[in-house]
């Protein structure tokens, strides 16, 4: 905080604006634009990986993990976004105490199950109750992040599965007639060839995924929404240093901007990737 910024009461203009947009608050929104652009980093490879299994499985020989795959990417893909996202979080984090009740506490006999509350040993408990505020908070996250993965990597397989079939029998064929392995047709194939066919379809989720980032807020992650949100209300001198009337218009007008500017950033660079992928191969652009 600048020296000036002691006395809020005594400064005004430029002076107060800058003061009001450096305190801590202020600092925890700006570290939550971070927290949303790692959550992207981090959920877009977790969710292309739960989609090329759920797609490698659905399009396998051995019927039970074809049915498994195809049942993954239907139920996830047939139940609205929210409601997944609210059920994977207690879904996910009742599963870890579970297991770890039954690790820790074997000698419990206590049913889990008592009607509608669930009830593990204390030892269970995720993150423990004494454990620091940035673990509950790291927790937090990563259930979120698991929950993404899971749910838009549905989405991913659903894509992946489409571009595979897209590629032309008469490769895999040729593969075959020169001597591969089914393994070695699948990832020598099938696997460099459908990236150019799944490249829209993913681009298309990636848009999606970067405009779903605000659902952190009802997984309960503090993120720009949340704090957008929290700042930008009515605040009287009675409870801060810096009063002002209602600002959401304007907190939320950046969000928007920061929002534009990342997908006009993302559409550049999917761009260049599509590209470099058809390089040297016929499109239905014709180039």
């Amino acid at each position: 905080m600048f020296s000036y910024c002691a006395d809020p009461s005594s400064i005004e203009g430029l002076t107060w604006l800058s003061c009001y947009l450096t305190t801590g608050k202020h600092m925890n929104m700006y570290w939550a634009f971070g927290t949303v652009l790692l959550l992207l980093a981090i959920t877009a490879p977790s969710a292309l990986l739960f989609g090329f299994g759920g797609a490698s499985t659905a399009r396998s020989n051995i019927p039970p993990l074809r049915w498994i795959g195809k049942s993954y990417i239907a139920i996830v893909r047939g139940v609205p976004d929210i409601a997944f996202f609210l059920f994977f979080v207690i879904a996910l984090d009742q599963a870890f105490e579970w297991m770890r009740h039954q690790w820790l506490c074997p000698d419990w006999t206590d049913p889990i199950r008592q009607g509608n509350d669930f009830v593990v040993c204390q030892a269970a408990k995720l993150p423990l109750n004494s454990a620091p505020q940035w673990v509950h908070e790291i927790y937090g996250f990563f259930t979120a992040v698991l929950t993404f993965a899971i749910v838009f990597g549905a989405f991913a397989a659903n894509v992946l599965f489409g571009a595979m079939r897209a590629v032309p029998k008469g490769q895999i064929e040729t593969a075959e007639a020169y001597g591969m392995s089914r393994r070695q047709t699948f990832w020598r194939i099938l696997v460099p060839q459908m990236w150019v066919y799944a490249l829209p379809g993913l681009s298309n989720l990636w848009m999606v995924l970067i405009k779903a980032t605000p659902l952190l807020f009802l997984l309960g992650v503090e993120d720009i929404v949340y704090w957008a949100r929290e700042l930008s209300g009515t605040k009287t001198a009675r409870f801060t240093e810096y009063p002002h009337g209602d600002w959401r218009i304007w907190y939320f007008l950046a969000l928007l901007v920061f929002y534009l500017c990342f997908t006009k950033l993302s559409e550049v660079v999917l761009e260049r990737i599509m590209k470099r992928l058809t390089r040297g191969q016929a499109t239905l652009g014709g180039s």
